[in-house]
């Protein structure tokens, strides 16, 4: 039984903050978000300890039943890691059932206490996958036919292999999870294999095109962020959004969001200019730069997630890091929201900057990964990248002074703000 109490005890007892936190999206056949699988990884303390897939799967539970799950996921599935000592256990009154999809490490065995126990979970509603299934193993096939999902990792199976066991488990009517998807050629390749969703971060890597130009509707939110920054009157930033209908729209319907805070409704975009500021008007143009692709029916949600992500934990840390330098914490936003343009745009980060005015701690953060807001944005690549890069995480967290369970924190203050912004934006 795991004592979820996460007292301090004795040297067994494990506490939430030595635990950090990994979020990596799940997307759909058309690019759009269904699920996150969630990540803990232990945060080394004193003299290095080896922590179990139980005790990781506590702590995610933990989580989970403190800070409510709809926190870390919204309105997505969670997949959680779970061994075979973990389906023996009793935690499962601490998971909400219909949220989360319960993910078979591959070091589980097909014990008959093992299927007996899930096909009792299965009887309440639990839902399994398989996870880094690379062939059709006796403990694979002897736990297929109770598992909904199958994961393979595009990095461990060939392609050749592929071929042949995806349409194996499609004939059983098992959904495909393509893991570590890093290349667009990867995702075309599982599409036509008939993969069902996909894991991985292929959707934010840049394509750079040559001579590429920015839509109308780009120029027009990036003309308005030039006179955001400048010292324009009021009068002619209303006037330059009203030129955009579907711009000003647009942002009547963001500023309107619950992330925003407002304690008024905001019905005129002369309200929008006078309530937020500038500051607070720049950041919602920041967003709508991401959210405009997805109405033209070109699948952008996962960036538009990523970005609104980066840019609010940025934010967060900044205020925590730096709470007497009010204007870190805009700068760090912008840092994190803009780091993803090159892939937004198609074009290199060097030729956005040129036609976006920012100042040098911007310039040396996203080009460089330099200085304080290159630091800040490092540590959220490192935790998207979890699995790849956690040995970097606490490193820099020592630099930056921060413990582990602040990080939780505002990762989960992150998040919740993110899913919000991102569903009132589409």
């Amino acid at each position: 039984m795991i004592d979820l109490t996460l007292h301090d005890g004795g040297p067994q007892s494990l506490r939430v903050r030595e635990f950090y936190l990994g979020r990596q999206p799940i997307l759909d056949r058309n690019q759009a978000l269904f699920g996150y699988e969630l990540l803990f990884r232990n945060a080394p303390v004193g003299p290095a300890r080896v922590t179990n897939d139980l005790s990781a799967t506590a702590a995610v539970i933990a989580h989970a039943s403190q800070l409510g799950m709809e926190k870390t996921i919204g309105d997505a599935l969670g997949f959680v890691n779970v061994d075979a000592d973990v389906i023996m256990s009793d935690i499962f009154p601490f998971l909400p059932r219909e949220k989360v999809v319960l993910e078979l490490m591959n070091t589980v065995q097909a014990t008959p206490q093992v299927l007996a126990r899930m096909q009792e979970l299965a009887s309440h509603g639990f839902i399994f996958a398989l996870d880094d299934v690379t062939g059709e193993t006796p403990d694979v096939l002897a736990l297929l036919p109770l598992v909904e999902y199958v994961k393979m990792d595009m990095r461990n199976i060939p392609l050749s292999t592929l071929t042949k066991l995806a349409p194996r488990f499609r004939q059983d009517k098992k959904k495909l999870v393509a893991e570590k998807v890093e290349t667009r050629e990867e995702f075309k390749n599982c599409l036509d294999l008939g993969f069902d969703y996909f894991q991985g971060y292929y959707f934010s890597k840049p394509v750079i095109m040559s001579g590429k130009k920015l839509s109308p509707s780009q120029l027009a939110v990036m003309e308005l962020m030039t006179l955001v920054t400048s010292d324009a009157e009021n009068l002619e930033i209303e006037r330059a959004i009203k030129r955009d209908v579907s711009l000003a729209l647009n942002l009547l319907r963001l500023v309107n969001t619950p992330a925003v805070g407002a304690r008024q409704r905001i019905d005129s975009l002369s309200q929008a200019v006078t309530i937020l500021g500038r500051r607070q008007l720049q950041r919602w143009l920041q967003i709508m730069l991401y959210a405009e692709p997805s109405k033209r029916g070109h699948s952008m949600t996962p960036l538009l997630m990523l970005a609104t992500t980066r840019g609010r934990l940025l934010e967060l840390l900044a205020s925590k890091l730096r709470p007497k330098q009010r204007e870190a914490a805009d700068i760090a936003f912008t840092v994190g929201i803009m780091s993803l343009m090159d892939t937004l745009f198609g074009i290199s980060m060097g030729e956005i900057l040129e036609q976006i005015p920012v100042g040098d701690e911007v310039r040396e953060a996203l080009l460089q990964r330099g200085g304080f807001y290159g630091d800040l944005l490092k540590l959220v690549e490192c935790i998207e990248r979890i699995e790849e890069m956690d040995g970097h995480i606490v490193p820099t967290l020592r630099d930056l002074a921060m413990s582990t369970d602040e990080l939780v924190e505002l990762e989960m203050a992150a998040f919740e703000w993110s899913d919000n912004v991102v569903r009132y934006a589409l």
